[in-house]
């Protein structure tokens, strides 16, 4: 009998002490009121525009023990927020975003990097107006930890990638307006 409590005993123990190591991924629900990707380009030479998209929804799968995750993100184009009505709807015309045929943009990972326990780069197809190309997001801000507001826990990241509006068919203008497009995203998401 005692051989047997020591035995359960010891496989309570391992198994107390392997469980760490095998924590599951956990799924993060993008938080809308704090979860903005943006997008800059140079306009004729003379200055930086800036505008954002007031909409984005996805999930986030986070593994810190594995060194794991993924990110799917949905952004809604017709959310574009250029700080003019006029240019907003400029923006999503045919020539660029053509929202009324695409009315989102995509951006799924197929691989996350990781730099110890923390995110430092994430590659992904990231899909606009029907085009898909493979994007690597540089992660430049990382944090995982108790949300002290909602209670729940929380993953958050800033993040960036550099795309040619010409590979996505909205080269209209270039290279007066930049080719280039600089998108940043700033995500917080909540554990489902």
């Amino acid at each position: 009998m005692k051989t047997m409590t020591r035995l359960i005993t010891t496989l309570a123990l391992s198994s107390a002490m392997i469980a760490p190591v095998l924590a599951a991924p956990v799924t993060y629900g993008v938080e809308a009121n704090h979860s903005f990707p943006r997008f800059s380009y140079t306009h004729l030479g003379f200055s930086t525009q800036q505008s954002r998209f007031d909409k984005t929804t996805g999930s986030v799968v986070f593994d810190k023990e594995g060194r794991t995750g993924s990110v799917d993100i949905t952004i809604d184009t017709r959310s574009v927020n250029t700080g003019s009505a006029l240019f907003n709807q400029h923006i999503q015309a045919e020539d660029f975003l053509d929202t009324a045929k695409f009315p989102t943009v995509t951006f799924k990972s197929t691989k996350v990097v990781f730099d110890g326990d923390k995110p430092a780069s994430i590659e992904g197809d990231l899909t606009m107006k029907g085009i898909t190309k493979r994007v690597t997001l540089t992660v430049t801000r990382f944090l995982a930890a108790p949300h002290p507001i909602q209670k729940k826990d929380t993953v958050g990241a800033d993040a960036y990638t550099i795309v040619k509006r010409t590979d996505f068919n909205m080269g209209k203008y270039a290279p007066a307006v930049s080719d280039e497009v600089r998108i940043d995203i700033a995500i917080e998401a909540l554990k489902q």
